[in-house]
């Protein structure tokens, strides 16, 4: 999957509009971009499952290497391995400041990230993979908070967060109160289907 591409079409190549701002154009042209973009083509069962192990790397905007990773450690964690798979990305820190409010899309949450405007637990962390746990403190950094963007997030520009994080937007403070369940997870995903494509 070419991860440079335009995210409009990456959408449309999906089949799934992967931030906000993508949803209409996705609306207005629900096809494959390209020439040949309207044909009907018969799935083989490779390229569904192909295609729905893309999607989960592109809802969570991770490389091929991540997301074996997680798999591989979802596999021996004893319970359903698409589950598993599912709350352990759930679980890295990008996708929490996402789910907080903290940031508007999966991409300015890495960058928040990565550009040390993040702490856990009162200590900076710039590792978008890094695994949350129950009883983390997640917050933005206190000297980056007069900044725009957390400005807008503070004001609850935002998607609410899930039940399992305890957020204060005003502070821009999460604490992980539990680990989510599936259910709670905005993610549509069939991930049996990703089981299937890595265990083939």
């Amino acid at each position: 999957m070419n991860t440079s591409r335009p995210k409009v079409r990456r959408s449309r190549a999906l089949g799934i509009p992967l931030t906000p701002k993508d949803v209409r154009y996705f609306e207005r042209r629900p096809y494959p971009p390209g020439e040949h973009g309207r044909r009907r083509r018969t799935a083989s069962d490779y390229s569904t499952r192909l295609k729905e192990k893309q999607r989960l790397r592109a809802r969570y905007d991770i490389s091929e290497t991540q997301l074996r990773r997680a798999f591989d450690r979802a596999e021996r964690s004893g319970g359903k391995t698409g589950e598993a798979l599912i709350t352990q990305l759930e679980s890295r820190l990008d996708a929490t400041v996402l789910r907080a409010g903290f940031a508007r899309t999966i991409y300015q949450a890495r960058q928040t990230v990565s550009h040390q405007h993040v702490t856990v637990n009162g200590r900076r962390v710039d590792r978008p993979s890094y695994q949350v746990r129950p009883g983390d403190h997640v917050a933005i950094n206190e000297r980056s908070r007069p900044k725009p963007p957390f400005q807008v997030a503070a004001s609850g520009a935002h998607a609410p967060a899930p039940a399992y994080l305890e957020v204060s937007l005003a502070d821009l403070v999460c604490h992980v109160q539990r680990t989510p369940l599936r259910a709670e997870i905005p993610v549509i995903c069939e991930e049996q289907l990703v089981v299937e494509y890595y265990s083939r």
